[in-house]
């Protein structure tokens, strides 16, 4: 069984900036989000990825991925996916031990900008960068799923 352990957080500043590599490109969309589950199609210029998803349980959850055709995903996100693809370039930075990935969000989630960082085990310590603000980890509105229902810039002030 494949688990990801996630930690999210709101970035507080620009200063990711200058250790970040060139980032990727991104668009994704849900095939299905049923309850706690979710089945996702990604894109980006270099791969395709099915990506399906279990409940969140804690900062954990079970996470299987797949490479697809890249025409395949592109048909799968024009045509099959329910709400808005979410946009978003991506940007692997190193710090400490880690690699902590910045989404800056695009088109109807414009100004959400997240960082993420993958560990070995829930209660692993992490050292947190000056540019990371509060965790959103456990908050489901910044979730990818959320944000293709409910985009950043539809929220209330």
């Amino acid at each position: 069984m494949a688990t990801e352990i996630e930690r999210k957080f709101l970035v507080a500043s620009e200063a990711w900036r200058e250790r970040a590599d060139e980032g990727i490109s991104i668009q994704q969309g849900y095939l299905c989000s049923e309850g706690d589950r979710t089945v996702r199609v990604r894109l980006t210029a270099s791969s395709a990825k099915l990506t399906i998803k279990g409940p969140t349980r804690g900062i954990a959850r079970q996470e299987f991925e797949y490479d697809i055709p890249g025409r395949d995903a592109r048909e799968m996100l024009d045509t099959l996916c329910a709400g808005a693809p979410v946009a978003k370039t991506r940007y692997r930075i190193e710090h400490g031990d880690r690699v902590w990935e910045v989404d800056v969000f695009e088109g109807a989630n414009a100004g959400l900008v997240l960082a993420e960082v993958e560990l070995d085990s829930e209660d692993e310590r992490l050292e947190l960068p000056g540019w990371v603000g509060r965790e959103v980890s456990d908050d489901p509105r910044y979730f990818n799923v959320c944000l293709s229902r409910n985009p950043y810039g539809q929220w209330p002030s």
